[in-house]
């Protein structure tokens, strides 16, 4: 990434349990971890820089920052009073939806409220074609009207989103122009995604009003916090988007929406540039932290989607295809109605945390695998803050008797270890077996502070033949972050038929447009260079609903026919085919990291432990990673400890450290 001056580069992932960092010192990667403090992120990264910094004579430092402030307004429905402006006639849209059920045979199924609710919708007389002719305009009696309405309903933030203002945005620039007397944020449609498909479009708009004043005041904390700040002083504020790229705190402020996977994304980014150095160009990110896991597919270059949900709202921007499920270390276990074991998706999180932390009350995965023995209670952080291995044992037999259950402590963990496992492995189905793609192809990068504890299981259970667990694996998604490029993301749907040919003339001045238009946004955040560009175009036979995103090169439509037979295992060579919507990533390339972990390993004598393995305690021996010579092999039952996090290695299962110093074990 262009550097505008020479300063300490910090990166920072926000997580639910812990706050990650990892910075560049002396030509090396230096990393710190500190709890979350979920009622003000901001505090911990306040705390965090504050120990980084301390004695560092540096002329200032650039914070790159993946937060998760987003996901979690949207989960919690937390976010701002949004009034939401479309088309007349077309008020019901965030109502109706679309057809599509989640369950169709359940008759006590929930729906998805919408945010905003029909008393804070507000249509316009107004009207543009699907070929972008103005054939309405509004009245200034008109929008004065539709002003005065909007502000009478005490909005935090509006959004706006008008009948094909993809094709011509002066009626959408009208109105936000006539909204301005309300002194909220506004968000417009053809600013956040000029695509068509009214519903998604509009969904996504209002996803970006309703986290617009949440992220906006959090981001300002942030900046004031680190404003105050004299010696090392902060020289910028960048954030991670979903789609594995930086944008400036200007950026995402206006556009949060694109933020909503920000730290899973830079897990993904550092999951496929240490899979690189390792000579595998096929991985599966499996990200285990302490709220959730977060899994991806890397098939040879990052790959993103626009056709998510999130809490079950629509969002189409850029994203890389990562699949979220509600397991992670501080995932709480709990008996049903039936006296089934189940796990997660509530979490204990970073307060009160697990038992096994000092202040929980009910059991996690964190004390399943404490009680097992698969995580040394000295050496947890390396060493700075103990396991009480003692008050998990004696509350999870309290919570048993509670409960009425005959299960011992240890069958209990186990268990909850199994359980937490299924949820994982459906997960990677969902991203691999479900996508086209067989998982024995791939290798499994795990990573977070519990995802090697996990790992090996996972593999066994899915044929995965080899795990990669990186250097730094409890802080992955913060290196990412440190090494991500700076990315924009533009769109157009242009909906053209082809047959034989696309039409090469047109597409090139379409996307000659796209890239002045990028050219301009970075220019104006004053980044230094030239930005290059991806271009990709989503392709579809006509008479289909939806589309596969293919990259644009001279055999654009044999490559669309192909990826369509891949991914559904039949094509129509001879069929029309519909160029829906052109794509732009327009990017500046990533800083180059110096090796993650050089090992300067010296041989030591490991410590001996009795852990619990498929039913029964089975002697197995307790490693420093420190001390693992390169090259060296091992075999298992091991646990390898290190600062960030623990992997534990089934009976019989070979291990060893490669050049790139990234733990690599054989699954069998």
């Amino acid at each position: 990434m262009p550097r505008r001056t020479e300063a300490l580069r910090i990166a920072i992932d926000t997580g639910g349990t812990f706050t990650d960092c990892v910075w560049l010192e002396g030509g090396r990667v230096r990393m710190l971890k500190v709890f979350s403090t979920p009622s003000d992120p901001s505090r911990a990264i306040a705390a965090a820089l504050t120990r980084i910094l301390r004695g560092h004579k540096t002329g200032g430092f650039l914070l790159l920052h993946g937060t998760t402030v987003g996901t979690n307004t949207l989960l919690q429905r937390r976010g701002a009073r949004v009034a939401f402006v479309t088309t007349e006639g077309f008020e019901d849209t965030l109502e109706i939806g679309r057809q599509a059920r989640p369950r169709l045979y359940d008759f006590f199924f929930d729906r998805i409220e919408p945010l905003v609710p029909a008393s804070r919708t507000f249509g316009v007389a107004e009207r543009t074609s699907p070929e972008g002719s103005i054939l309405q305009r509004p009245g200034r009696e008109e929008l004065a009207r539709l002003a005065a309405a909007v502000a009478k309903a005490s909005p935090e933030s509006v959004a706006v989103s008008l009948l094909f203002s993809f094709a011509n945005p002066a009626n959408e620039r009208a109105v936000a122009a006539a909204l301005k007397r309300v002194r909220v944020p506004v968000s417009l449609s053809h600013v956040i995604l000029p695509e068509f498909r009214e519903y998604e479009r509009a969904s996504t708009v209002a996803v970006n009003a309703y986290l617009q004043p949440a992220i906006a005041r959090y981001l300002g904390s942030l900046e004031r916090r680190l404003l105050r700040r004299k010696k090392p002083a902060a020289r910028g504020i960048f954030v991670m988007q979903s789609s594995g790229g930086l944008t400036s705190l200007e950026a995402a402020a206006r556009e949060p929406v694109r933020t909503l996977l920000s730290g899973p994304a830079g897990g993904v980014v550092g999951a496929a540039h240490m899979a690189r150095r390792s000579g595998l160009a096929r991985a599966i990110a499996f990200d285990m932290g302490g709220t959730s896991t977060d899994v991806a597919l890397v098939d040879r270059a990052l790959r993103t989607s626009s056709e998510a949900e999130v809490a079950g709202l629509p969002v189409r921007v850029p994203m890389l295809d990562i699949h979220t499920v509600g397991a992670g270390g501080g995932s709480l276990a709990r008996l049903d109605a039936a006296g089934a074991l189940r796990v997660g998706p509530e979490s204990a999180g970073a307060d009160p945390g697990p038992i096994c932390y000092g202040k929980g009350t009910e059991p996690t995965v964190t004390d399943a695998n404490l009680l097992l023995g698969r995580l040394p209670p000295g050496r947890f952080l390396g060493g700075e803050f103990a396991l009480d291995l003692e008050r998990a044992q004696k509350r999870v037999r309290a919570w048993l008797r509670r409960h009425r259950s005959s299960w011992s402590a240890e069958r209990f963990a186990a268990g909850v270890v199994r359980v937490v496992n299924a949820h994982m492995e459906k997960a990677v189905r969902v991203v691999s077996v479900e996508r086209g793609y067989d998982p024995r192809d791939f290798a499994l990068v795990a990573f977070g502070g519990a995802g090697g504890m996990h790992a090996c299981e996972l593999a066994l259970a899915l044929g995965i033949p080899r795990v990669l667990v990186p250097a730094l694996p409890g802080a992955l998604s913060a290196l990412g972050i440190l090494g991500s490029e700076v990315v924009k993301h533009y769109s157009r749907s242009v909906l053209w038929r082809v047959t034989e040919s696309i039409p090469q003339d047109e597409l090139e001045s379409e996307f000659r447009t796209l890239q002045q238009a990028a050219a301009r946004a970075f220019r104006r955040e004053r980044w230094q260079g030239s930005p290059r560009f991806e271009r990709s175009v989503d392709v579809r036979y006509r008479g289909q609903g939806y589309e596969l995103n293919v990259p644009l090169r001279r055999s654009l439509l044999p490559a669309f026919h192909a990826e369509h037979r891949r991914r559904y295992g039949y094509s129509h060579p001879g069929r029309e085919v519909e160029l829906v919507t052109l794509r732009l990533r327009a990017f500046l390339p990533a800083h180059s990291l110096a090796k993650a972990w050089t090992p300067d390993a010296k041989a030591a004598k490991p410590e001996r432990a009795r852990v619990f393995f498929n039913g029964k305690r089975v002697p197995t021996l307790i490693y420093d990673r420190a001390n693992l010579l390169p090259g060296k092999r091992y075999r298992g039952p091991a646990v390898i400890a290190e600062y960030s996090a623990t992997t534990v290695v089934p009976p019989g299962m070979p291990f060893h450290l490669d050049d790139a110093a990234n733990l690599v074990i054989a699954v069998s």
